[in-house]
């Protein structure tokens, strides 16, 4: 995974566990605008959620800021 992905993922994650505590759940959709203007980049985070990992639809932000970290 590209180190930008990984920086943008634990920001999210940041965002959300500091407005909605550590039980917030996400989707690796979370990380990308209703637009896809990256579809690369969308795919790379599809792929390391769904086939590295078989990580549920929706997974605890800290469990995911964990393993980016």
């Amino acid at each position: 995974m590209r180190a930008a992905l990984r920086e943008k993922i634990v920001a999210v994650c940041d965002e959300k566990i500091a407005k909605k505590g550590p039980a917030v759940g996400l989707s690796f959709y979370a990380f990308f605008s209703n637009k896809n203007h990256d579809p690369e980049l969308l795919m790379e985070a599809a792929q390391w959620w769904i086939r590295e990992h078989r990580l549920d639809h929706f997974e605890k932000a800290v469990k995911i800021k964990k393993m980016v970290q």
